[in-house]
Formats: structure tokens, sequence, C-alpha cells
């Protein structure tokens, strides 16, 4: 049987009064438990409080969707506790080796707390201690969770301009061999300078690229038009090179004065050598534009972390917010409209620039995932005294008034696990808090608006 003595050797417990001592003795149930023993189960009712006595015993739980396991130690107090607000069990209770246990009724916390007031005192202290476990913990997987979301968007994003360059690259040495070869035909032939010269100028008219873009409607008459000129000239197997051409904008004369100088088979071999020399200006073009892409996101990504940069600086609210709309581009390009409305002149906020962006990217996924994908998407920012207010709306449904009512609370969520950025409106808050700042919500059916108010830097002033 536990006694006095025993109890208080543990922190706890130390230096109570031995009548104190006694009165709790008094109304525990002392409990002996085998190896694999469990003595309280997850989701069961937080009716009483455990202090482990003997032996080694472990917590085990689980919270969206993630498993989480923790050791007790002799002398720790763990379940209920005296102005806990728990109503259920989170962990369940194992016994790794036979050992003992005292158990303590919760209905019976009152009277704990007028008898032994310096026992409740200390009991207060050791749930501040859990909730702060608990939030790190929070934190530690809400920020593993946005992570693992933002760098699988990252990683589609990134893959499809690395295959279209990579597909390009293949598709060049077929092309850079077509033209090699239709380079050895033209040079069997008896070319005058002049002839080569046309040659030359008809290839660099194609492949200039600084030619305004014909609508459609005038590129598909224009194709007929060169198909037909082909045809004409004993050439009805061109029609692919027809297309290229007429997307180029090229007039038919210029390739009637080809045929007219050159003549039906040379011209052909020429036009050959013509249509690899488009191929190669349009997979170089889609290469440039694939690793400019890639480029563009590896800078974001670099700007959007702080990667060798200060913490704490003065920070471009509108700059921050495009970046994490590059970011999450990969969710807004499935059917979100973004209009912006930026005040022109620089607003600065001196902070931890990471952070904020934390901010954006969690108003603007909730914002998305409100449309369901498909609406639009509102940004804007304007000063306002001495503060900088970015406003994040949407045209959503609207935000019930049973959600609005908790949706800044810790760990309350509307969404199905494994949805959205896993950073709460909870932890959106404490980051604007922590920037002496301040975060509204007004909603109604069709209009949903965030505003965030941040007092600007000096340098804005």
């Amino acid at each position: 049987m536990a006694d006095k003595s025993e109890l208080l050797k543990y922190p706890t417990f130390a230096e109570l009064p031995d009548d104190q001592i006694a009165w709790f003795l008094s109304q525990s149930q002392e409990l002996h438990l085998k190896a694999g023993d469990i003595y309280a189960r997850q989701n069961d009712p937080a009716d009483c409080m455990f202090v482990i006595l003997e032996g080694q015993v472990q917590w085990r739980g689980e919270r969206a969707g993630e498993a989480f396991v923790f050791d007790s130690k002799l002398g720790d107090v763990t379940g209920a506790l005296p102005y806990s607000r728990m109503k259920q069990l989170l962990v369940t209770g194992r016994a790794l080796t036979d050992g003992r246990i005292l158990k303590f009724p919760a209905s019976q916390f009152p009277a704990l707390i007028q008898k032994m007031p310096e026992l409740a005192k200390r009991l207060v202290g050791l749930m501040s201690d859990r909730i702060r476990e608990v939030t790190r913990f929070e934190q530690q997987r809400d920020r593993l969770a946005a992570l693992g979301k933002l760098s699988a968007g990252l990683a589609h994003e990134l893959n499809n301009p690395a295959s279209a360059a990579k597909r390009a690259a293949s598709q060049l040495r077929d092309s850079l061999k077509r033209i090699k070869d239709a380079s050895h035909e033209l040079g069997r032939r008896e070319l005058t300078p002049a002839q080569r010269a046309e040659i030359e100028n008809v290839e660099a008219s194609i492949i200039r690229t600084d030619q305004p873009p014909l609508d459609a409607l005038a590129i598909s008459d224009l194709e007929e038009q060169i198909d037909s000129l082909f045809r004409n000239h004993g050439q009805s197997d061109l029609w692919q090179l027809a297309a290229d051409l007429a997307h180029r904008g090229i007039k038919c004369e210029i390739l009637e004065t080809l045929f007219a100088d050159l003549g039906p088979d040379t011209a052909r071999a020429a036009l050959v050598r013509l249509a690899a020399s488009i191929d190669i200006a349009n997979l170089l073009h889609e290469i440039e534009s694939s690793t400019s892409r890639i480029s563009d996101l590896v800078l974001a990504i670099k700007e959007y972390t702080y990667m060798d940069q200060s913490p704490v600086q003065n920070v471009d609210v509108v700059k921050s917010l495009e970046n994490t709309l590059t970011i999450m581009n990969h969710k807004l390009k499935q059917g979100v409209a973004v209009k912006r409305d930026y005040q022109k002149v620089p607003l600065l906020v001196n902070s931890f620039g990471s952070e904020l962006n934390q901010v954006w990217t969690n108003l603007i996924d909730n914002a998305i995932d409100a449309m369901s994908g498909k609406g639009e998407l509102r940004v804007r920012t304007y000063r306002d005294d001495s503060c900088v207010v970015v406003e994040i709306g949407d045209n959503g449904p609207g935000i019930p008034a049973d959600v609005e009512a908790h949706m800044f609370e810790p760990f309350f969520t509307t969404k199905e696990v494994g949805k959205g950025t896993g950073l709460g409106l909870d932890t959106v808050q404490r980051i604007v808090r922590k920037h002496r700042g301040s975060i509204h919500v007004n909603s109604e059916p069709g209009d949903t608006r965030f505003q965030v108010w941040l007092p600007l830097a000096e340098a804005s002033n």
C-alpha cells in the first residue's frame, strides 16, 4: 500500500503537510498492474487523475491521423487535472512492466482545491506545462504538414517545365540531324551566291520571333494558301510545314519567290531545311520558357522562405503576397481567378518574413477551399493611418455563424484529415499578434474577407 513517505519523495507532493497527504491517499484507489494491462483508454471519460508509483507506463494516442507515444516516469501525475476542460481522455495508458498507480477521482477536485491549495497550485502548473507541450507538438506537426503540402505542389509545378525541357532537348537532337542532312543535300547542288542568300533570307524571316502573332482565323486561311501553293508546285506532302509557316506568318509571296529562283527540286530541299529550322527555333523557345519557369519558381521559393536572408527585416507585403501566390499556383490554376488591388506605394512591415508568408498561405488556401477550387480570389493592400491592411477575400458560400464563433480556437478545424495546409487560424492569429497586429473576418454568402492589420515599418511612414 502507498504511504505518505512514498508520495513525499516526488516533487509534486514534496513538503506537503502529512494530514493533506493522508487525505489524498484516503480518497485514492491503488491499482496493481501487470505488464500489458490497460488502465485508461482513449475516449474514455476524463474522470480521474493518476499518480505513477512503480513500474513503467506508456501513453499512446492518435490525432489527425498521426500516432504519438510518450512515457511516464515515477511520480508523474497524468490524466484529468483540476480546472481542466478535458471531457475525454486523448490517449490510452498501458503498463509496460508490473507496477502500481494511484487513481484519484475527478469528482473530488473541488475538495482537493479546498483542502490542498498548494497541491492544486502545482497541478495547475503541470497543466500549463502540458498545454505548452501539446501546443509545441501541434505547431511542429502543422509546420510539417504545411511543408509537405507545399512541397508536393511545388514538385508538380517544377516537374512540368522540367519534363517539357527534357522532352524538347530530346527532340532537338532529331531536328539537328534533319537540318544537317538538309544542308548536305543543298550542298550537293550548284547554288549561286544569290540563291544561297535567298535561302538564308527566307530562313531568317521564318525564325524571327518579333512579329505580332496572327489570330486563329488568319492562321487557318494562311495555312490553306501555303498548302495550295505547295501543291501547285508538286509538293503535296508538306502540309505540316504549311501549318508551321502559317503560325509564323510567312507570306505566300516569299515562298513563291523561292520556287521561282531555285526550281522545284532545290526549293523542296530548301523547304526541308526551313522546316528543321522552325522545329529548332520552337524547341529552343520551349527550353527557354521551361528553364525560365524553373528559375522563377526557385527564386520564389528562396524569397518565400527568406533563405540566406536575415530572419527579421522590412518586408514589402505585396512582394510577400506575390511570392505566396507563385508558390500556390498549383492550386490557383485549377479554376481560381486572382483579382489584385495593391496600393502602388510600397508598404513595409518589420517582420519575420517567412512567418508572414505562413499567414498568407493559410488564408489563401482557406479561400480556395471555400470556393471548392473555382471562383474569384481577391487580394488587396492599403494603408490605414500607421498600419498596412492586407485583405484576402473570396466569393464562396461564406462562413456559417457556428463556425465563425470558433474558427480562431486552438485545434478547431472543419477540414477532413489530410486536407488543408495544416496551419490553423489559431496559428495565424498567434503570428499576427506576434507582429503587434490583429486579424478580423467579415463573411456573408458570396463575400468573405479576412483583414490582417500590421504596423508599418519606419521606412513606410
